[in-house]
């Protein structure tokens, strides 16, 4: 069995029922990128693979073992979570921010040691934040603060992590960089990752795994060169398109039809039917 999947779950949020008989798994020693229309369920399928929700049917199994029976701290040593929107404490520094990374990993016999420092360290450079160690969290921009919890999580040094739409309030430069990084996180540090995604385009280039949602649903699944088809695309997200190779990753691209040729295709399929 896989370290993290989701069984015959149904899950709701603000009272509405979002997926119901959801089998999902979570390959190990992925890039997993979960893609779909807004409101398809992505978001909330990750927020129950993280324990932020409990499905009102079928249960998330982390290690063989229900994650709802789990200690917390004992999930937070094995998985960590960036979720949309994150909030800090007024007053609280980059640093000491970075810092909470750790508590999962201190107790009554295991206080703060140089390891714990040297991780810190290690995460503020990774996410390119050591020159805003001393800065309160308030005062970055949204984009500065994204980069700064997704160090605390690194902190945290779980091999799992899940990041809900990281890329929020990046620019383009910023969000390449951390998507780099997150790739080198799988690749050299033998992480599992979950990632949600807006951009198709991105999550081809750097998901080994792609899992597709409409509606609730998984309508495909598998390595991105394998299933990313115009008409997935249209059946996803009812968008017109082509899908060629990227000519710098060799991976899919999806080319969205131009409006006159949407238009005319989507005239020819009319008179058809």
């Amino acid at each position: 069995m896989p370290r993290l999947a989701a069984h015959d779950v149904t899950l709701a949020y603000q009272g509405r029922t979002v997926a119901e008989g959801l089998d999902v798994a979570i390959p190990d020693d992925s890039f997993t990128v979960i893609i779909g229309p807004n409101a398809c369920g992505k978001s909330t399928l990750l927020r129950a693979l993280g324990r932020i929700l409990r499905p009102t049917r079928g249960a998330v199994h982390l290690d063989g073992q229900a994650i709802a029976s789990l200690p917390a701290r004992q999930v937070a040593r094995r998985l960590g979570l960036l979720p949309q929107g994150p909030t800090a404490p007024d007053g609280i520094t980059v640093a000491e921010l970075v810092a909470r990374g750790r508590h999962p990993h201190q107790g009554l016999f295991r206080q703060w040691s140089p390891r714990d420092e040297q991780v810190v360290a290690q995460s503020l450079a990774a996410t390119g934040t050591t020159a805003l160690a001393e800065r309160y969290v308030d005062e970055l921009s949204g984009g500065q603060r994204q980069r700064v919890w997704l160090a605390m999580c690194l902190a945290q040094e779980t091999p799992l992590l899940l990041l809900d739409e990281p890329t929020t309030y990046l620019d383009i430069a910023h969000q390449v960089e951390l998507l780099d990084l997150c790739a080198e996180l799988h690749e050299h540090q033998g992480r599992t990752l979950v990632a949600v995604l807006h951009d198709l385009n991105q999550a081809a280039r750097y998901a080994t795994h792609l899992i597709a949602m409409r509606d609730g649903a998984v309508v495909a699944e598998g390595d991105p060169s394998a299933i990313v088809t115009a008409e997935l695309v249209e059946q996803v997200f009812g968008l017109r398109c082509r899908v060629i190779e990227d000519p710098e990753s060799g991976t899919p691209l999806v080319i969205p039809l131009a409006r006159s040729q949407a238009a005319s295709t989507s005239c020819i399929d009319h008179q058809i039917r």
